[in-house]
């Protein structure tokens, strides 16, 4: 491993906060930039002292936050013959420590490095044991033994370097910022942000609600997660519950155990309730012979080499039934199940395709004839991982003999319907959790309660769920999809909502100006500079510097939260929200937030980096004031007395500005803003031809508005037709 800290290309910019490209002018540009220390031709390695004493020579840094410094120090310690987390184990370790005994380590932080050196990793041990009990340490370290031991051996007091003790009084100071938990966090999503191929984490909403649905009849004593990765569904459950897991990784199930531990309250009584242990569930399983209240996962995906071919005669297939060689899915769904005592819960988060595959067929029919499967939710796209898919919570009941309950629930809380259209858009910022969470956990509850007391099923609702005799699936293809047996919703009002979508349109097209007084008219004299021709033009790169312009980019955009997760937040208008004019869909990350984030003002000009021509306005009937810019905008601010929005907004919006100033270097048209040229007029000039260019704006927003109500109605009169609610109009 390195002797120092260093950082590649890509992590420089990240200190800085600029692009790639910017670092590499910098290398071309400044002959004093450090030279590579390391890495290849094409990645070249930095020492980070070298570059962040140029960074802050240059004024580009002022100081390296806290969080990057400690992950320089994480990566310094990473063995490129071991495995990248390995470090981060230890790191975990350290926070333990400091978490559950901060006397302790209070005393420590005190102790000359000589001593530190030592006493350090004897006290680590020593805690990690005491949280998770006799013989827990191991699974800590790079190995995936006992690797707080160091080199010299188990039971001997491993020997701790410079780097691992600056490390442990960094982690201090962080924690002391965050809290431990937090501090942890933030460590865990930058590990997972670099390695996506190899973790996806259930994000906490999604975690939350397989939480919710499990405990619908009672928060349960027992739960196991048979694909733990980093934890995240058993951090959903109470810190006193018995959470049991399983992972193939040794080092990531060392992961998990810190995280949930850290984020117990370090009041809690030790041992914790936690038993995590490596292997491959399927193959290995660590449980064998034990059932649970509760069982929650979100196994892997598309898994060929599953263990099908040793798994033969395995007794979690019921009656001999083995999953086919391409159902690894179904696999994880008979291995929850034998999981799960008589009448507990198994939830799990699949593909849709789980639901219909042929191969499946036998599966799927015997879980219905059991009893078995009680209710299937289709999700909207981005509620978990692969965030592109939307995906299925399946809820199944271990049968309890003499249980002759056959019914199924079918939940499409994916459908678009009335009121809830942004529930079926699609995205992880678009998913409204609170809303999804209320109509998933109201109608499984309902269902969930009817099925146990023998009570009358709910009613079913149009459009969003349906409870279906488990024979009425049994076919020859027994799909399970819920948007193939939910009724779609009858058009909101029946006949009366058609009336009301067909006066709204009326009313839009009557509201649209006469395009004969919107087109203009040929000009006795061009106007100079104006569509490239001759005459004086202006660069916007020159108005900045003239103080009549500000040009704020947003690059990677605010840090954004879902919209449901703070009514009251600020919002963030992503370039999508722009381009089709809908209402912000995100909100913003208070606790990420930098701080001086730019937010719009009326007057203010928006335009996306790339592809342009959508710039727009902030005002009424534009984007709206006081919200912060998503990822990938520019926001211009012009000075009123000396340049019109409008007349601004309208040249951005022409074709042969954003063609003369867009970089087609690669796929994607980007836009270079401060290249635009406008032509120099005065501002009362600017204002006459602003007012046109606001006119033709407003004409084609209302034009956009009308042709998506036509196609509202147009569908809504459809399905209402097809299902027999609504009488065709006479035959003029």
């Amino acid at each position: 491993m390195p002797d120092r800290p260093e950082v590649t290309a890509v992590e420089i910019a990240r200190l800085a906060g600029v692009g790639r490209a910017a670092v590499s002018n910098w290398r071309r540009r400044h002959p004093d930039f450090p030279r590579p220390v390391g890495g290849t031709d094409s990645s070249p390695a930095f020492a980070l002292a070298e570059v962040e004493s140029w960074l802050r020579s240059q004024g580009k840094i002022a100081e390296l936050p806290l969080l990057e410094r400690v992950w320089r120090l994480v990566e310094t310690l990473r063995d490129p013959a071991g495995h990248p987390a390995a470090p981060l184990a230890r790191a975990g370790a350290v926070l333990l420590l400091q978490h559950r005994e901060p006397d302790r380590w209070a005393a420590l932080a005190d102790q000359p490095d000589t001593r530190l050196a030592t006493a350090l990793p004897r006290a680590l041990a020593d805690t990690v044991r005491t949280v998770f009990g006799p013989g827990a340490a191991s699974g800590t370290g790079a190995d995936g033994s006992d690797g707080l031991d160091g080199a010299t051996g188990p039971g001997r007091p491993g020997l701790f370097g410079s780097t691992e003790l600056d490390l442990a009084r960094l982690l201090a100071r962080l924690s002391a910022e965050a809290g431990p938990a937090a501090a942890y966090e933030q460590l865990l999503a930058r590990y997972a942000e670099a390695n996506t191929r190899q973790l996806s984490p259930t994000p906490p909403e999604a975690a939350e609600l397989l939480a919710a649905v499990a405990a619908v009849a009672g928060v349960p004593a027992t739960v196991l997660d048979p694909a733990t990765g980093l934890g995240s569904l058993l951090l959903a459950l109470p810190s006193t519950t018995a959470r049991h897991g399983q992972d193939t990784d040794p080092v990531t199930t060392a992961l998990a155990r810190l995280r949930l531990a850290l984020h117990a309250p370090a009041t809690e009584p030790a041992p914790l309730p936690v038993d995590l242990r490596p292997g491959d569930a399927l193959r290995a399983d660590a449980h064998t012979g034990h059932a649970f209240d509760a069982v929650l996962c979100q196994p892997p995906y598309n898994e060929r080499d599953w263990g099908h071919d040793e798994l033969q005669f395995d007794r979690r297939w019921p009656g001999g039934l083995v999953p086919p060689r391409g159902e690894s899915e179904l696999a994880w769904v008979l291995h929850c199940l034998a999981h799960t005592r008589p009448g507990g819960l198994a939830a799990l988060l699949l593909p849709p395709t789980v639901a219909a595959r042929r191969a499946g067929r036998r599966i799927r029919a015997e879980l219905l004839r059991s009893g078995a499967l009680r209710a299937v939710v289709a999700l909207p796209a981005g509620a978990a991982p692969p965030y592109g898919v939307p995906l299925h919570l399946w809820v199944l009941r271990a049968p309890r003999p003499g249980d002759d309950f056959r019914q199924v629930l079918m939940l499409d809380a994916a459908a678009t319907s009335p009121g809830s259209a942004e529930l079926a858009e699609g995205g992880r910022d678009k998913v409204r959790w609170p809303e999804l969470r209320r109509t998933v956990l109201d109608a499984w509850r309902a269902f969930d309660l009817a099925a146990r007391e023998g009570l009358p099923l709910p009613e079913d609702r149009p459009g969003r769920y349906r409870t279906v005799a488990a024979i009425d699936l049994l076919d020859d293809e027994t799909d399970l999809s819920p948007a193939r047996h939910v009724p779609p919703a009858a058009p909101p009002g029946g006949a009366a909502g058609l009336s009301h979508l067909g006066g709204r349109l009326t009313e839009l097209l009557a509201g649209l100006a006469d395009p004969g007084t919107l087109l203009p008219g040929p000009a006795a004299d061009p106007v100079p500079g104006a569509g490239g021709g001759p005459g004086p033009v202006v660069t916007l790169g020159e108005l900045v510097r003239s103080g009549f312009l500000e040009v704020h980019s947003s690059g990677a955009g605010a840090p954004t939260l879902p919209t449901g997760s703070d009514p009251t937040g600020t919002p963030v208008l992503s370039d999508q929200d722009l381009a089709t004019g809908s209402a912000p869909g995100a909100v913003l990350d208070r606790a990420a937030a930098a701080d001086g984030t730019p937010l719009t003002r009326p007057g203010d000009v928006l335009v996306p980096a790339l592809g342009g021509g959508a710039a727009r306005v902030v005002g009424p009937g534009g984007p709206p004031a006081g919200a912060a810019l998503g990822r990938q905008l520019h926001l211009l601010r012009p000075d009123p007395a000396a340049l019109d929005p409008d007349f601004l907004a309208g040249h951005l919006r022409s074709t042969a500005v954003a063609r003369r100033a867009a970089s087609h270097a690669s796929t994607t048209t980007r836009l270079d803003i401060r290249r635009v040229e406008l032509p120099r007029l005065p501002i009362a000039e600017q204002r006459r031809l602003g007012a046109a260019f606001a006119r033709l704006a407003a004409f084609d927003a209302t034009l956009r508005q009308a042709a998506a109500l036509g196609h509202a109605l147009a569908q809504a009169a459809t399905d209402a037709l097809a299902a027999g609610t609504a009488e065709p109009p006479s035959a003029p």
